[in-house]
């Protein structure tokens, strides 16, 4: 089955986010998606069961860690990663923690150039090829994708929200044997990914609608 999953969603654990996990979850519905991961900086966010019990949603709690030299998602981990480590220790802590590696908007002006020998040495897991806030949008997603393709490594998108209205704006579409979380991350394992996005705008580049 193909489900749609936004990767990159931040909360107010973030603390720069205006995102709280219902409005994430209201988001997903309005954009038809099947589900999100929340990925705080530097944050192993933690999300009440009783909450998750009662969604429809799949929720995949995960972290973005800031490694010297790249912004890493971390998914399917139990305990949080370090930050301000190298890209190959970090990639490391990750698997020694079961977890999935994902090297996030490696291109993207003002924001992350990562070092192509680094990514490639670290053994990463996957590639956030579409990210909504990563600048320019289009030269960005070629890069990313043309990194990804020469690493042959699968491709993801995510919204990388901090406000609410953002979420959904990229994602990732899988192939999943369930609709579940273990179905997705099963699928990331895979490889059965297609990244999804556009960019948006400049206004909720600058949080001045934070709805």
């Amino acid at each position: 089955m193909r489900l749609r999953i936004d990767l990159h969603v931040h909360t107010r654990d973030s603390l720069d986010s205006h995102i709280s996990i219902d409005d994430a979850a209201r988001r997903c519905r309005e954009e038809d998606l099947d589900g999100f991961a929340v990925t705080n900086h530097d944050f192993f966010s933690y999300i009440p069961s009783s909450w998750l019990e009662k969604t429809d949603l799949v929720v995949l709690r995960g972290m973005e860690v800031s490694a010297r030299g790249a912004h890493i998602l971390a998914l399917d981990i139990n305990e949080e990663v370090e930050m301000g480590l190298g890209i190959l220790e970090t990639v490391e802590r990750i698997h020694e923690r079961g977890g999935l590696a994902i090297v996030a908007h490696p291109y993207s002006v003002l924001r992350t150039w990562v070092n192509r020998r680094e990514i490639e040495a670290a053994g990463f897991d996957l590639v956030e090829v579409a990210n909504a806030y990563q600048f320019p949008y289009g030269w960005m997603l070629e890069r990313n994708t043309r990194l990804a393709e020469e690493l042959g490594l699968p491709q993801t998108g995510g919204s990388d929200a901090h406000i609410p209205r953002t979420v959904g704006r990229a994602y990732t579409v899988l192939e999943a044997g369930e609709r579940s979380t273990e179905g997705v991350l099963a699928a990331l394992r895979r490889g059965d990914t297609e990244a999804v996005g556009s960019s948006i705008s400049l206004a909720e580049r600058l949080k001045r609608d934070k709805k």
